[in-house]
């Protein structure tokens, strides 16, 4: 069954990516790059404090709480942001290292929650099934639950340009490939030199993220945006 190890065994305990990168430090007006330390576990290993931690209390990321894919348009007008966390919750079976379904996987710098993405069947995604992105000029089944989708990136205020995204989509990989996936995409922006995004468009990720872990460009569907998969 796909979202579930071979084996039967929980999913917990098999997502362990470390990634080290620079942060540049100006104390005293020098420029100073020390490293830091980045681990990535599934998201039911996380508890409920760490993911209220990376959403926030305002923005994008909190009134969204990762279900705008999840939901019809009419319903996204009328459920309450508390009901949504509630649901990403049950989705994500935070506090339950046992659980043998997750929907995401969560990032800490040193300890500290700092990030989040969205990983599961594309099947698991409502909306994707209606956008035009995923599926112009391609011939997909839409109901092939044996390829996964990388939706969601979020990464906690405070803790930008320190790496998060870019460990979060490595990480995807093994996440999807040991629970069954037959391939992962993802519907990430192009880089533009010079260009500008906010959490509000980049929330898909970046087109050199996917690049870095692996994912190759199949498909162009819009000049900004593109179609990056691995297939296993």
């Amino acid at each position: 069954m796909v979202g579930r190890l071979p084996s039967g065994d929980p999913i917990g305990g098999e997502v362990r990516t470390f990634h080290s990168t620079r942060e540049a430090d100006y104390r005293g007006g020098m420029k100073q790059e020390t490293e830091v330390s980045l681990s990535v576990k599934p998201a039911n290993e996380a508890s409920a404090a760490d993911l209220e931690a990376v959403f926030g209390s305002r923005g994008y990321a909190a009134t969204c709480q990762c279900q705008w894919f999840k939901i019809s348009h009419s319903e996204w007008r009328s459920v309450p942001v508390d009901e949504l966390g509630s649901r990403l919750r049950e989705q994500t079976h935070c506090g339950d290292p046992a659980a043998r379904a997750t929907s995401g996987l969560v990032a800490y710098l040193d300890g500290e929650p700092v990030g989040w993405c969205a990983v599961e069947p594309h099947t698991a995604y409502l909306r994707l099934a209606r956008m035009r992105v995923p599926w112009v000029n391609r011939d997909e089944d839409k109901a092939d639950d044996g390829v996964w989708a990388v939706t969601c990136f979020v990464t906690r205020a405070g803790f930008r340009k320190r790496g998060v995204s870019r460990t979060l989509a490595r990480a995807t990989v093994d996440f999807a490939r040991d629970r069954g996936a037959r391939a992962v995409e993802g519907y990430p922006l192009v880089n533009e030199p010079g260009k500008q995004f906010s959490w509000g468009e980049l929330y898909v990720g970046s087109r050199s993220i996917f690049a870095d872990a692996g994912y190759a460009e199949v498909s162009r569907p819009t000049p900004r945006r593109v179609v990056m998969r691995i297939d296993f």
